[in-house]
């Protein structure tokens, strides 16, 4: 047993880790290896998922669904059965690293091998790093709001015309920092202290969003609320259809997290506890959730004579500045506890994972801080059609991803793994492959991401049609593909069963 990583590491110091006899210095540091003491309960994993459920990102998603033409009852059952699939996919995601106690990166070497895991860490990596930073543009208009309803006399330069730089205004710049120093600040502190700050983040938006329906609903009248929000509402073939692409918009949306989902399941006190935590943090919050959007999103139209989807612009336009300040700071630390969370721990370690002995944890996460900017994620995330095009293209590469990994455990492993074997160059181990690398994996991953991406790039017909489809036809490619293809042969190793370490 090694000693306890110190303070500030992914690991909190009560939280013992595991070293066996074989473990090679290259595979793994304190960050990276499995933990002994997991003590997550089931509140923690829905404060995870309340948090991401209400960040900024998750409103301004659920409201570019109206763009698609739907009524409200139609996005209504789009969000919950979207939201169906993602806990059911959530689950199956968990068990494999809360069994093992390992991070995403370190449990893909059982499909990738233990160096070929660096190519999927590498992919999620940066995947991790546009998302958080779309997440911290998102939360930095909010503090925008802040700024420009207590200094008025800064309006000039929240206009990237006259004051800009790369797309982003003065302001925009000035308040998109101060949210990045903020995150990279509560990241610094460790994984016991994100826990904790995560825990009051996700009730709190909860309170302004209630309060804010109230006074919506107060100032337009229940009587004055129409639910037809995308106009007349589709029929038949067409509304399905349309309906099928809204449910994987939403299921797109959580891709990021879903691949991520093992980081935080490692830390679980038992499969059964984040199964739990699942059911309250996504079906359950997600129900109120969407009932809150669609409503809000309704009651703006006869308060402000215009559709409002995007709960920060609500906000902005009450007349009280109490109000209005107290929102804007609430839907910016909902959104900064999931981006640490969902969007700064994975990059974390994954870069780590490229070279444990040089790369900590918290190297690894400044890393993807700077990323972040470089992407200008302002960008990715600028109106509906953006937004959509967007996920579906990070979609085309967390679906292979997601799809390899849940096929390897559960139908190709039967849900076991040797712990071990996962942190050692032996030849002789099961994760070893042909020099560490499987080609069974690789090669699914290349034949459903470059199939996958080819429909969302490709602007024909019939491709442009099930492009919003993405993220289900790279899981589905990928997890074929890696079926069907030959398994590696090599000198046969001893049954798992008699194995050191095998947990299933």
């Amino acid at each position: 047993m090694s000693e306890p990583a110190a303070q500030g590491a992914a690991v909190a110091p009560d939280e013992a880790i595991y070293i066996g006899p074989d473990y090679a210095p290259q595979l793994t540091n304190d960050d990276l290896a499995p933990l002994v003491k997991q003590k997550w309960t089931w509140y923690n994993i829905f404060a995870f998922w309340m948090s991401d459920v209400h960040s900024v990102g998750g409103y301004v998603t659920a409201g570019s669904l109206f763009a698609l033409g739907l009524a409200s009852w139609q996005v209504f059952v789009c969000l919950l059965v979207g939201i169906t699939i993602v806990m059911a996919l959530a689950n199956l995601v968990a068990k494999p690293s809360q069994v093992a106690g390992t991070p995403y990166p370190v449990i893909s070497r059982s499909p990738f091998g233990v160096r070929g895991a660096n190519i999927p860490a590498i992919i999620r990596g940066l995947i991790a790093v546009a998302w958080y930073g779309i997440q911290t543009f998102l939360a930095s208009e909010a503090i925008m709001i802040v700024f420009l309803r207590l200094w008025p006399g800064l309006m000039p330069y929240a206009d990237r015309e006259q004051y800009g730089f790369v797309g982003l205004s003065a302001l925009g710049w000035v308040c998109f920092i101060i949210l990045w120093v903020a995150q990279a600040f509560v990241f610094w502190h460790g994984m016991d202290s994100i826990r904790k700050f995560i825990d009051w983040a996700g009730p709190a938006v909860y309170v302004v969003m209630f309060v804010l329906a109230i006074y919506l609903v107060g100032r337009a009248g229940l009587q004055n609320i129409d639910l037809a929000l995308g106009g007349v509402s589709k029929t038949g073939l067409e509304a399905l259809g349309t309906m099928a692409i809204a449910t994987s918009l939403v299921v797109s949306y959580f891709s990021g997290p879903l691949l991520n989902f093992g980081d935080i399941s490692r830390y679980g006190k038992s499969y059964q506890q984040v199964k739990r935590g699942n059911f309250w943090g996504l079906p359950v919050n997600f129900t109120f959730f969407s009932l809150l959007t669609v409503l809000c999103a309704a009651a703006t139209i006869p308060v402000f004579g215009e559709l409002i989807t995007d709960p920060i612009a609500t906000v902005a336009r009450i007349d009280n500045t109490y109000a209005i300040l107290l929102g804007a700071l609430t839907f910016a630390t909902a959104t900064v506890g999931i981006n640490i969370v969902a969007n700064f721990i994975s990059p974390a370690f994954d870069f780590s994972h490229v070279n444990p002995q040089k790369i900590s944890w918290r190297t690894g996460g400044m890393i993807a801080a700077v990323g972040s900017v470089l992407l200008t994620p302002w960008n990715l995330y600028s109106n509906p059609e953006v937004i959509h095009y967007t996920l579906d293209v990070l979609a085309a590469f967390t679906g292979p991803l997601f799809g390899i990994l849940i096929v390897d455990y559960y139908l190709v492993k039967k849900q076991k793994v040797v712990v071990d074997d996962l942190y050692t160059l032996d030849p002789n181990g099961r994760y070893y492959y042909r020099n560490g690398f499987n080609p069974r994996a690789i090669w699914a991953l290349v034949i459903g991401g470059v199939i996958t991406l080819a429909i969302v790039v490709i602007p024909v017909e019939p491709l442009a049609t099930i492009a919003d489809l993405s993220w289900f036809i790279g899981a589905g490619l990928g997890s074929l593909a890696y079926y069907l293809l030959p398994e590696y042969r090599r000198p046969a190793a001893e049954p798992v069963e008699d194995a050191v370490n095998v947990r299933a």
